[in-house]
């Protein structure tokens, strides 16, 4: 059992990069210091399971394939898309694989799984967790956009272009047109039944 645990614990060491590593794409746009792969997966995760919920979808799984989107980040870090042009990563499943070969099989086939479906993108679940990655990205670039960062909108133009859920599809879009405090000052006024 002490190898195993040993195998565990260094996976969730591992794991812990993520909380380090930051988005490098980010810094081309001019941002000094991007969010950590960690900070996005956590929204990314909660925005999968709205979208899910608005597209009569799991949730739950949507959540829950969201979390081990970019997990293989630990191996090859956040490659930006330019890069991705001239060096060629392995497949995330590949690099799953590896990343999961001395757990235990119950937890590796686990976590395999859900990277297999979330990259085949064939259920609505996966999908749900595949929009909620491009729109977190939107959401990250109208952030960076409003704190001054001008060079941004071809993440935001692009990951609009990429979503295919309807949901995703209009929380778009009242992204770009929504300033992205707006919301403190409708949480300042007193709920609509006491007024």
């Amino acid at each position: 059992m002490s190898d195993r645990l040993r195998d565990i614990t260094g996976f969730l060491y591992e794991i812990g990069l993520l909380k380090r590593f930051r988005r490098t794409g980010w810094s081309t746009a001019g941002v000094p210091a991007p969010e950590s792969v960690a900070d996005h997966s956590f929204r990314v995760c909660i925005i999968a399971s709205v979208i899910a919920v608005m597209e009569d979808a799991d949730h739950e799984r949507a959540a829950f394939l969201a979390l081990w989107h970019d997990s293989q980040e630990t191996r090859t870090t956040d490659l930006p898309h330019l890069t991705k042009k001239y060096v060629a990563a392995a497949d995330n499943e590949k690099v799953t694989a590896d990343q999961v070969a001395a757990l235990p099989p119950s937890v590796a086939r686990m976590i395999a799984e859900a990277v297999a479906e979330y990259e085949a993108g064939d259920t609505a679940e996966a999908r749900c967790a595949r929009d909620a990655d491009k729109l977190e990205c939107l959401l990250q670039a109208r952030e960076y956009q409003e704190q001054g960062h001008a060079n941004v909108q071809s993440w935001i133009d692009t990951s609009l272009a990429s979503l295919s859920t309807t949901a995703a599809k209009q929380i778009a879009h009242e992204a770009i047109s929504q300033n992205t405090l707006a919301w403190v000052d409708r949480a300042k006024e007193p709920p609509a039944d006491k007024q």
